[in-house]
């Protein structure tokens, strides 16, 4: 297998700064509470692990303040100064509540924030807040859509998509197409965390949700990525292998999440310092208080498996799009237990996969 295009460096590392938060989401991988961890990461820990991460080199990966809330550090603006200062491309992930006003948007970009990400998990306020469970987030979330639409801050729009969440995915894509936003990116559950009293959807109701946003994504005035269902890279290759020479040139937006997964252009430190392949993927390998997140990225068993899809297992170690794709490996983990393990979500039967099946 010949050396991951990832294999030197991430491209995104997800820092969960808190797991403090006011809300209460029904699907929180974290768990949040509402106060902040005794043990998370000091001021200057924080400022040590952003130089320590500078030793990825250049082109350096992006960094993604999320939680809980990053708004409850009260030293999340020093760390954002410090990142962006060090010159990592810098995102953000607020919560949608009242500690998201205006000044705060609007403090973002000052800082020199490249993109804010919030949540829309309904199109309306009653589904929205059914799933964050705190009256009046809808309206606060699309209030600062609006205040980042002001001074021009890119946005990106993180949906859930469930059983209780599946049927009014169409209609939240029509609601972000009105309200301008740049990127969706539409997150299929990992039954991890609170994320496990959710519904489900079936691998069938994946695949044709998947093939609607393809379509959806042809007059879309926005790029769409999925997280945690890589097959859409699946089925956008065999959509454009149909299609005429146009129709392939829209796949430069899926491309570039080509190969991409978890442990593969993804790393996540956790609010005191534990190291993980992804967020959704809760294997801690290392802790930055005592080990270079550097060398644990590059080095770590695990990461390293993790890069390599021929060591996968059931039908996504033999489907010809394991290298693209490679399945959820977070969802594998959660469901069986094996990181390694197929994808349960991906209802695609690889050719090789089935001659196995009838020799057996």
């Amino acid at each position: 297998m010949p050396e991951h295009r990832f294999a030197r460096a991430p491209l995104l590392i997800y820092w969960e700064v808190t797991r403090a938060c006011d809300l209460a989401c029904r699907h929180c991988r974290a768990e949040a509470m509402p106060f902040r961890h005794p043990d998370e990461l000091t001021t200057e820990e924080g400022l040590q692990l952003l130089e320590a991460l500078r030793g990825f080199g250049e082109p350096l990966p992006h960094i993604v303040f999320t939680g809980g809330d990053p708004l409850k550090r009260p030293d999340l603006f020093e760390w954002i100064e410090a990142a962006v200062g060090r010159g990592f491309r810098t995102a953000i992930t607020p919560s949608g509540t009242y500690a998201l006003t205006r000044e705060v948007v609007h403090r973002f970009k000052a800082s020199g924030i490249w993109m804010m990400s919030v949540s829309l998990d309904g199109s309306t306020p009653e589904r929205h807040d059914a799933i964050r469970q705190v009256p009046g987030s809808f309206v606060q979330t699309v209030r600062a859509i609006g205040w980042a639409k002001e001074i021009g801050l890119p946005l990106q729009i993180n949906t859930l998509v469930c059983a209780e969440t599946y049927d009014d995915i169409p209609n939240i894509g029509r609601l972000l197409a009105d309200l301008g936003v740049e990127r969706w990116s539409v997150f299929f559950l990992v039954p991890t965390g609170r994320g496990r009293v959710l519904g489900d959807i079936t691998p069938e109701q994946a695949e044709v949700l998947l093939e609607w946003l393809y379509d959806f994504s042809r007059t879309a005035p926005f790029a769409i990525k999925t997280t945690e269902a890589h097959h859409y890279r699946r089925i956008a290759l065999q959509r454009a292998n149909k299609q005429d020479s146009a129709e392939r040139e829209r796949l430069a937006t899926v491309r570039r999440g080509f190969s991409i997964r978890d442990g593969a252009g993804i790393m996540f430190v956790s609010h005191v310092g534990e190291i993980y392949p992804a967020g959704f993927l809760p294997i801690a390998v290392a802790n930055v208080r005592t080990h270079d997140p550097v060398e644990v990225y590059r080095t770590h068993p695990l990461f390293v498996a993790l890069r390599d899809p021929d060591r996968f297992t059931g039908k996504c170690g033999v489907c010809e799009y394991r290298v693209v794709c490679g399945g959820s490996r977070a969802r594998a983990y959660a469901v069986t237990g094996d990181p390694l393990e197929s994808d349960p979500l991906c209802v695609y039967q690889p050719p090789a996969w089935k001659e196995r099946s009838v020799a057996a």
